[in-house]
């Protein structure tokens, strides 16, 4: 089968691999569509470090093919958004109502076991976050897919299982955004965006789009941003004149930039939220005064995959998309095959989608 596949930092292809059947408590999943995330450029560019060689791919939906024994969730012929963090159910984060921080999510390269099902050129090699599903097929955990409803089109879906669920639970599930408060997103990539949509299922009064490209602004505000700031421009002197000197009572950095955590941080108001949505360089520092945050009661919050209980938010997502509610289609600004991937990555690079999505 096909797969891409990252050989070392900033070294990628599509290869053809072979891949080994579904053990106890796996499945094996034939893709629909795997989205293009900038998670995955951040294996190939070594900003997220990953055993290597490895299949990327952390976001797509696709069929059940075949189930290992003691599998009951699932069964073949079964539609399923994948998740790149399991749901054990069983250990202290999940016994907790904190399965996003799942204990068995441990970035070895393999399933659940440490192994993976794929080998090339006879050796096994790694896949992404238990999945690798940037593939014609992958074999992943029980504990990491869910069944979604026929009628749903994978594109739409594959979605689901990053950036939507990231972005949109950012605001309603770990930021908890109220209605009729304002609200700043800086960076307004595919994540970005649905951080915008979130704020606005949320009932935010005002959804101030921060970033450097005046088209990206534009986008966000198809999505629901109601102000846009100069592209370049002081953009936290902005948003506190829009504010009446207060700053926002949410705001939410989603590139993964200190320096521009520090500007999120200093645009929300006294005993206000900042989220940290995106994911930086291991090497990346931020600061702030010691006496800060005690004197303005502001909260910094993490977000880990939207704080998502995904068997739960994957299906909820999906019936806010049927009810028009939540925008997915306008997401997917467009389509490759897997052949195209080295493209797909290009455009990704060069801001040129909302969300590409490879389809099969």
């Amino acid at each position: 089968m096909k797969a891409v596949v990252t050989h070392a930092i900033n070294d990628f292809s599509v290869v053809n691999v072979d891949l080994d059947p579904p053990k106890a408590g796996e499945v094996l999943v034939k893709m629909g569509a795997t989205g293009i995330c900038h998670s995955d450029l951040s294996i190939i560019n070594g900003t997220i470090r990953w055993k290597l060689p490895s299949v990327i791919g952390h976001e797509g939906a696709g069929t059940i093919e075949q189930v290992g024994e003691g599998v009951s969730s699932v069964k073949p012929g079964d539609h399923v958004v994948l998740s790149f963090i399991p749901n054990c159910g069983e250990c202290f984060n999940c016994l907790r109502h904190e399965p996003y921080l799942c204990r068995q999510n441990k970035p070895h390269g393999g399933l659940l076991d440490g192994t993976s099902r794929v080998r090339m050129n006879g050796e096994e090699i790694a896949v992404m976050s238990f999945l690798g599903n940037m593939a014609e097929y992958c074999v992943v955990p029980e504990a990491c897919v869910v069944s979604i409803d026929k009628s749903f089109d994978f594109k739409a879906a594959a979605l689901v299982g990053c950036g939507v669920t990231t972005g949109v639970g950012a605001a309603i599930k770990t930021a908890e955004v109220k209605p009729g408060s304002t609200v700043a997103v800086f960076g307004c990539g595919g994540v970005g965006l649905n951080v915008v949509q979130g704020a606005r299922i949320a009932g935010a009064a005002r959804v101030i789009a921060v970033d450097l490209s005046a088209e990206k602004m534009e986008m966000a505000r198809a999505f629901g941003a109601t102000d846009t700031v100069t592209p370049g421009g002081d953009s936290v002197k902005e948003v506190l004149d829009m504010t009446g000197g207060m700053g926002v009572d949410y705001a939410f950095e989603v590139v993964g930039n200190g320096k521009l955590v520090e500007a999120c941080f200093k645009a929300t108001r006294a005993n206000g939220v900042c989220t940290l949505v995106g994911v930086g360089r291991m090497d990346d520092r931020f600061s702030f005064n010691a006496a800060i945050l005690p004197f303005t009661g502001k909260t910094i919050k993490g977000c880990m995959y939207g704080s998502a209980n995904f068997k739960v938010d994957f299906p909820m997502y999906l019936e806010l998309y049927r009810q028009k509610k939540l925008d997915l289609d306008g997401l997917v600004t467009r389509t490759y095959t897997i052949d195209e991937a080295p493209e797909a990555f290009a455009d990704l690079e060069a801001g040129k989608n909302a969300r590409g999505v490879i389809v099969y």
